[in-house]
């Protein structure tokens, strides 16, 4: 559904040609025979591998089956005049070295820091003409323990030392993210020189355990407990111990109560943004201008980028070796290295000759989880929505509030854990988790004056419902109705303000975007699909059983979000092996 504007909006500049394609333009960027990288699409990740191997010498082509850059990082005007970051819709994990290594500020990205980051108001009946309390919480420790002593003076005196211990944490997983995993297969059938090679990959592994230390146990058990015991063995109030697990299910089918779901928090705390540890941020744009910037980067070095260019399959020469891919319209561009940036079931199910590759590999691929709780609702409003626990202010400006991540159904774990069984049962949930953003509200330039662009990232929806039905127009239609009702709990006159909105379930996510089961992550953040096991076991280096080609997406090791370390070490890996040739 896309309704039109009702004459409080007034239109914004149409954005520039982006820098990216001018250059391509520039440089004659038509189509040749061949290439020595081609990487097979435009994601983020596939356009940082391209941007490395063109910066090392490597002549590299991207092939696009959109007609935008970008992948899941995208921005799309969906309704006119509303700049929407349709799928990913925030920023924190992008490693720091990417960001200087392919100079992105110099090619226009440009970021707005959220402080505060989290609000979460409450539903509290009966309170009469008292305003419902919330949970706001930003960068200044003194006045978060202001705001958790509401609901606990114990949790508030308790939340520094919970906040370092996550932080050491997040310090001891990071070197870890920005090298391959240990490569158990040449520890088990390499050549001496190829485990001796290895011993190096043991490196980040080692200054892991030396920056935990005795404590290995407890932060073991973060890893691999659910949620909810972890919060619970620091925290006793249901508001803060909701709001923090959050970050714990986000994207996935799990539960707080699901062991392991302590890792999917992690993931989303070790981040950060202009040397801000744990900082969120929009970027300004929308995420689009991110895919933007680093495209840019990767054709001012002379990389090719092609929209609507399909890969219809990998071409293997009779020696077993990748030489190139063949394009939909039966185009053949020859490469001595192919980078997938699409999901391990494309790119080995559907791409991929399978008499080239392993029956037990292709059985390890298709069994990967690939179970997605994700439901994303763009809607564009008139006005800022107007809640409860924290009004509007007279002449409607954004509040410190707005720019937050906005946590509604989230009081209490229960309810995320009752959210969670009605998926299982087959039934969007009835109370769904919804993490609701503004971008607008820092971010001016992606909604006509006096209106917004709202982002909801809601869950648990089933990809297929109870009975084995598909999704069709009515079930999205009101799966969304009721999700904008809990809204309107919250915020009176939300429905009101809606101009048009763009409803994406997990079967729409993987048709649009090529995720799988409409996974964010490409494949679940699992343990058993972490490190050594990303995306299978033995096969965990972004190299796979076929000589020259090389996963570099989400479904490679460290696994999704925004982050750009997959591409990066991927294009390393590729690298290497095209210098030893």
């Amino acid at each position: 559904m896309a309704a039109s504007g009702q004459g409080l909006c007034r239109a914004v500049a149409a954005s520039p040609f982006p820098a990216w394609r001018r250059a391509h333009t520039e440089a004659g960027g038509g189509l040749k025979p061949e290439y020595d990288a081609v990487v097979i699409g435009a994601g983020h990740n596939g356009l940082v591998a391209a941007a490395y191997l063109q910066r090392l010498g490597v002549n590299t082509a991207v092939f696009e089956r959109r007609h935008v850059i970008g992948g899941a990082a995208v921005t799309e005007e969906i309704v006119p005049g509303f700049k929407f970051s349709r799928a990913s819709y925030l920023l924190s994990l992008l490693r720091p070295q990417i960001y200087t290594d392919l100079e992105l500020k110099k090619h226009g990205l440009r970021l707005h820091l959220r402080n505060p980051y989290s609000f979460t108001p409450m539903l509290e009946e009966g309170a009469g003409s008292k305003v419902p309390r919330s949970l706001l919480l930003g960068t200044d420790m003194a006045e978060n323990q202001k705001q958790i002593a509401q609901f606990s003076r114990k949790d508030a005196q308790v939340f520094p030392r919970y906040e370092e211990f996550m932080h050491r944490l997040a310090l001891a997983i990071d070197p870890l993210l920005d090298a391959a995993p240990v490569d158990m297969a040449a520890f088990q059938r390499g050549s001496l020189l190829q485990r001796i090679k290895s011993l190096s990959t043991l490196k980040p592994l080692l200054k892991a355990g030396r920056i935990l230390g005795a404590q290995l146990p407890q932060y073991y058990e973060v890893l691999t407990a659910p949620i909810t015991k972890v919060l619970d063995q620091w925290f006793e109030s249901e508001p803060l111990k909701a709001t923090l697990a959050t970050d714990a299910v986000i994207g996935a089918m799990t539960s707080p109560r699901t062991p392991g779901s302590g890792y999917v928090l992690l993931h989303h705390v070790m981040g950060g943004l202009e040397g801000m540890q744990g900082a969120w941020g929009y970027v300004q744009g929308g995420m689009g201008a991110l895919s933007d910037a680093i495209a840019s980067s990767a054709t001012t070095h002379g990389a090719s980028i092609f929209t609507e260019k399909t890969v219809a399959k990998v071409q293997v020469n009779s020696e077993g070796c990748v030489q190139g891919v063949v394009l939909e319209d039966g185009t053949e561009v020859r490469s001595k290295v192919v980078l997938s940036n699409t999901s391990p079931q494309i790119t080995f199910l559907k791409l991929t000759p399978q008499e080239w590759l392993p029956e037990e590999f292709l059985e390890k691929i298709s069994q990967l989880d690939t179970r997605s709780p994700v439901t994303k609702i763009n809607v564009a409003v008139d006005r800022l929505p107007s809640f409860l626990a924290a009004p509007n202010a007279p002449r409607g400006h954004p509040l410190p509030h707005h720019q937050c991540s906005i946590h509604l159904n989230c009081e209490d774990t229960l309810l995320l854990h009752q959210a969670f069984e009605d998926a299982m049962d087959g039934l969007p949930s009835h109370r769904p988790m919804i993490e609701l953003c503004i971008p607008s509200a820092l971010d001016p330039t992606l909604a006509p004056s006096g209106c917004h662009v709202v982002s909801l990232f809601t869950q648990y929806t089933p990809y297929t419902l109870a009975g084995g039905k598909a999704w069709d127009e009515q079930e999205r239609d009101a799966y969304a109705d009721r999700v904008f009702d809990c809204i309107e709990v919250y915020a009176p006159g939300f429905k009101d303000s809606v101009v048009g909105r763009d409803i994406l379930t997990p079967p729409d996510l993987e048709r649009i975007f090529g995720l799988p089961g409409g996974n964010i992550f490409h494949c679940a953040m699992s343990l058993d699909q972490l490190y050594f096991a990303r995306p299978v076991p033995l096969h965990s280096g972004y190299r796979c059983p076929l000589q020259g080609l090389y996963l570099c997406g989400s479904g490679a090791h460290p696994g999704g979000g925004v982050m750009g370390a997959a591409g990066r070490n991927a294009a390393h890996a590729a690298f290497r092996d095209l210098k030893s040739k």
